[in-house]
């Protein structure tokens, strides 16, 4: 049956060996869940399927903060710095085909789980999850 959305990529390939940067470089995950998992993709939702006290600290911030420390490149970055970036690029790319209207939350406090979750077109959710550690 002929489909209008491209398949989903490999993304055990695009995040395979990609760190997010923080006081402890943590590898990314690729995460789906089925569309019942979220009534929707708000704070309170997100706590209540991850099975965390309503009163976990959650910040939102927008998809071009989380964005930013992975696709910023600077004056003195060699070659390998600049081939992560780009890998960094193809992940931002594929998430945007994978998924709509991104949002990005931070939950917790000093060690921050982070995701960045959208929705796709069967309804159900998917995104990249990471951690930060922040002291």
């Amino acid at each position: 049956m002929p489909t209008d959305q491209p398949p989903s990529p490999d993304w055990g390939a695009l995040l395979a060996d990609l760190y997010y940067p923080s006081e402890s470089d943590e590898p990314i995950e690729f995460i789906a869940w089925p569309p019942e998992a979220l009534p929707a993709l708000s704070p309170d939702c997100l706590l209540q399927h991850l099975g965390l006290p309503a009163d976990t600290p959650v910040r939102e911030q927008s998809p071009d903060e989380f964005w930013e420390p992975v696709l910023r490149v600077e004056d003195w970055y060699e070659e390998e710095e600049k081939a992560v970036v780009e890998r960094f690029r193809e992940v931002q790319t594929a998430l945007t085909r994978e998924v709509a209207a991104p949002r990005a939350f931070r939950i917790g406090e000093i060690e921050i789980d982070v995701y960045l979750l959208g929705q796709r077109p069967d309804g159900s959710w998917a995104g990249l999850k990471t951690r930060v550690v922040q002291t």
